[in-house]
């Protein structure tokens, strides 16, 4: 239902912060909103904005959750939702362990000490000099996506005198209920071995063949904003079914499964998120079963949730620039940043939750379309949601959970900065991403 469709907002609705969506710390307090006990105000003077606002008692705290629900099993954050090194030192205080998709992801991680045995390196196209550094610092597991990548990985292992533990990423058919673009389970896309044609199989083979490789697991990854089990346990059924083919015939016992991330959260209201503790359980009794019916020892599980770590105790805050009324329509509120910022509304229609937050307003709502200021009819960060009608420039607008994927995303389209991530907690402020400026922008050109 679209919000024109929906029944009539009152102007208190306007000034609600669900807990469900805004980071967990987030109160109203004489009518402003504050993050981690400061004052969106006191932020967008001091940082300026837009600004992206990090809740570290939220992000800290589920990270705690996950180690908690998941004890006994291994928990990496997918580090392409978002990251940096005060990220990785999080991390590193929390125990939870670090998947990252590229070279430039393992140098934040080391660059701060993060203990690489602890790192799992993804990819579906690794560099040889990726996989070299990677089998120099001692990663403690190398996912492969082609065949190409096996020989790749052989033959710099040997090079090297390293024995590297592999996982295959394995392609299972099944069918995530989400995007087209974050899908990434079925057969027809770029990542893994594919399960019904017989290529995991072979790479099996390919690896157990080339001793310098130490096959440990599999892999498996459905999709991104999911929100229910019943994937997983597709997953780990077809999963199940190829660890029996494979000790049938190579008499191999893999020791680790790792049905990847992808697990959702709530941006608009009436959105569903998983409960931690249940998502845990159900996947340890699914794994369980399933290898149980099968004849197998129960494997290492290991997950890799990303966005519902970070993604709930972010924020970005923006200024109003202009509003403009479209009668009969609605309200185009145009801010300061825009796709340049968050491009995930423009690039595969995700919704989002913002509010008026520099002051509380009693005036009745209006439909309005939150827009940037980018030279692209498509630069929308918010396509239909309510405002309240005395809405001026100046005021400051929060996008709600927007932790995840957002500055991970960000680029410089019409020669906009990328703006700064300010960390809040305990009534304090401080910058942990340095915004740009214009020199940072004409660096590198001759």
């Amino acid at each position: 239902m679209l919000p024109h469709e929906r029944p009539p907002l009152a102007p208190a609705d306007l000034n609600r912060i669900n807990p469900a969506i805004w980071p967990r710390t987030s109160t109203r307090t004489d009518g402003t909103l504050t993050v981690g006990g400061v004052d969106v105000r006191e932020l967008a003077r001091e940082h300026g904005t837009p600004l992206y606002v990090l809740d570290e008692d939220d992000v800290r705290s589920r990270m705690r959750d996950y180690a908690t629900a998941f004890a006994g099993s291994e928990v990496h954050y997918a580090g392409k939702a978002f990251l940096c090194k005060e990220i990785v030192r999080w991390l590193h205080d929390e125990g939870l362990g670090l998947d990252v998709a590229s070279g430039g992801e393992l140098a934040v991680a080391l660059s701060v000490g993060f203990p690489p045995e602890r790192i799992t390196m993804h990819g579906n196209n690794k560099s040889v000099a990726e996989l070299t550094r990677a089998l120099e610092v001692g990663v403690g597991h190398v996912v492969v996506d082609s065949y190409e990548e096996i020989a790749r990985l052989g033959h710099l292992a040997q090079e090297l005198g390293k024995r590297p533990n592999v996982m295959i990423r394995v392609t299972t058919g099944v069918e995530a209920h989400t995007h087209e673009f974050i899908a990434t389970a079925h057969d027809d896309q770029k990542f893994g071995l594919s399960l019904n044609t017989g290529a995991a199989a072979e790479a099996v083979r390919r690896i157990l063949a080339l001793p310098q490789l130490e096959l440990v697991g599999l892999h498996s990854h459905i999709g991104s904003q999911i929100v229910d089990t019943a994937g997983f346990e597709v997953a780990a059924r077809r999963l199940t079914a190829l660890l029996v083919q494979i000790k049938e015939e190579h008499g191999v016992v893999l020791p680790e499964l790792d049905l990847g991330g992808g697990y959702g959260i709530a941006y608009v209201e009436g959105d569903e998120a998983p409960d931690i503790k249940e998502l845990a359980d159900g996947l340890r009794e699914i794994v369980t079963k399933v290898c149980t019916d099968a004849g197998l020892p129960v494997p290492r599980l290991t997950v890799e949730p990303g966005r519902t770590i970070v993604g709930p105790g972010g924020i970005t805050l923006y200024s109003v620039g202009t509003v403009k009324d479209v009668e009969g329509l609605r309200t185009y509120v145009s801010i300061d940043g825009g796709m340049s910022d968050n491009v995930r509304t423009a690039l595969y229609g995700a919704e989002y939750t913002a509010a008026l937050v520099s002051r509380e307003s009693t005036a009745e709502p209006m439909l309005s379309r939150l827009v940037g200021k980018h030279c692209e009819s498509g630069d929308i960060i918010v396509r239909d949601f309510h405002l309240p009608a005395d809405l001026v420039p100046g005021d400051l607008i929060a996008v709600a959970a927007t932790g995840a994927y957002c500055r991970s995303l960000a680029s410089n389209y019409n020669y906009l900065p990328r703006p700064a991530v300010v960390a809040v907690s305990g009534g304090r402020s401080r910058v942990i991403v340095q915004g740009e400026t214009e020199d940072d922008l004409l660096r590198g050109q001759l």
